[in-house]
């Protein structure tokens, strides 16, 4: 007779600490292995077009029925699968609902699941709780552009935006970028940015220098890397803009946020860099233009451009393809690295299969039962 049952993994967010969702060095080696699969093209996301960040539920402003959810700050609904290959060979989806107001009730912005299945099959084999998941898994990815694009000796990070996505990002330049000592730190707020600094003192206390200041260019000037990771609202003129005269040679942008530079300094005197060049031009395709007004991530406004002849398409490196070596990495030390990063579903399938794996052998979670027999075979 077939095997018919079906259980699956159940991993609460206790387990998925157990199971090492923090080690943020494993992580990094997971994204670099899954960037090279990329690059071979031995990945699907959603879409026709299989490189879609995801499909978004959205909310209306007004509606004549009262059960409806109306639109807010940050609100919306977000289902993002992908499968992803090589030692991985797994399919899943990262779900998740967003909402500002979460906060009033002691609850996270957004709150992250996700689901592991069999590829054949769709069963599922893991459901897990996917908030820490996801914040190591957004941060690995500029420390992972750093390992390959910054320069060798950085030591200096400036930080524009002091908030989860930095602290991350911070974790993981300091797993690839080791002479790193001095931290400058720019919010909105000085209670968020002191938060970050007393963050920085307790987390990794080898930095010898910590530094708050009061603009965005004053955490530019004289840094070797800078993350720009704040949150803000829709149009290009709302987006931290970061002029040419404060960057020092040599600098390494990481941006998993909105930010603005000048069209003649992206054109003509700095390297552009992206996680998947594929995932922008799918935006392209989904977003009414210009996408940049919607988006407001580097690369979406890199994508107006091509489509309006002023940019090319080689004019755009891919980071999948300098990890396998099909691009150069730095090739300078003067030169200016403006890296993007719009995060992806097979990052978290990548990272929730190791994990998953990890549990499975330590005995973590709770196996829980879909059917030993289904009703409607």
């Amino acid at each position: 007779m077939m095997e018919t049952k079906i259980d699956f993994l159940y991993l609460n967010e206790p387990d998925m600490i157990r199971a090492g969702v923090l080690d943020m060095a494993g992580c990094v080696d997971t994204m670099i292995e899954m960037f090279k699969l990329m690059s071979d093209g031995d990945y699907i996301m959603g879409g026709a077009n299989r490189n879609s960040h995801g499909i978004m539920l959205s909310f209306p402003e007004s509606s004549p029925f009262p059960n409806m959810p109306l639109d807010g700050p940050d609100r919306r609904y977000m289902a993002m699968p992908a499968y992803l290959g090589g030692e991985f060979d797994m399919a899943g989806m990262k779900w998740y609902g967003s909402n500002t107001s979460n906060k009033e009730k002691g609850l996270p912005r957004s709150i992250l699941t996700v689901m592991l299945n069999d590829k054949e099959t769709g069963a599922p084999m893991a459901l897990m709780s996917a908030n820490i998941l996801s914040a190591i898994r957004t941060g690995a990815i500029p420390g992972v552009g750093a390992k390959y694009l910054a320069r060798k000796n950085s030591r200096v990070v400036g930080i524009i935006g002091p908030g989860v996505m930095n602290k991350t990002a911070l974790a993981s330049f300091m797993v690839t970028c080791p002479t790193i000592d001095t931290i400058k730190i720019n919010g909105r707020r000085r209670a968020t940015a002191e938060a970050y600094a007393d963050y920085v003192k307790r987390e990794f206390p080898q930095i010898k220098t910590i530094e708050i200041v009061d603009t965005m260019e004053a955490a530019v000037r004289g840094s070797d890397i800078v993350s720009v990771a704040t949150s803000g609202s829709v149009g290009s003129e709302s987006y931290p803009y970061i002029k040419e005269e404060w960057i020092k040679p040599g600098t390494l942008f990481c941006m998993p946020a909105n930010v603005r530079f000048d069209d003649d300094f992206i054109l003509n005197r700095a390297r552009n860099v992206v996680d998947n060049f594929k995932l922008y031009e799918a935006w392209s395709e989904e977003l009414p233009a210009p996408r940049y007004e919607i988006v407001g991530l580097l690369a979406v406004h890199y994508m107006d451009l091509i489509e309006k002849g002023i940019m090319k398409p080689e004019d755009v490196s891919d980071l999948g393809n300098i990890i396998a070596g099909r691009t150069p990495a730095r090739q300078s030390e003067d030169e200016i690295i403006l890296y993007t990063v719009g995060g992806m579903p097979v990052e978290d399938i990548a990272w929730g299969t190791r994990l998953y794996r990890k549990a499975l052998e330590k005995g973590i979670g709770t196996k829980l039962n879909l059917w030993d027999e289904p009703y409607l075979a």
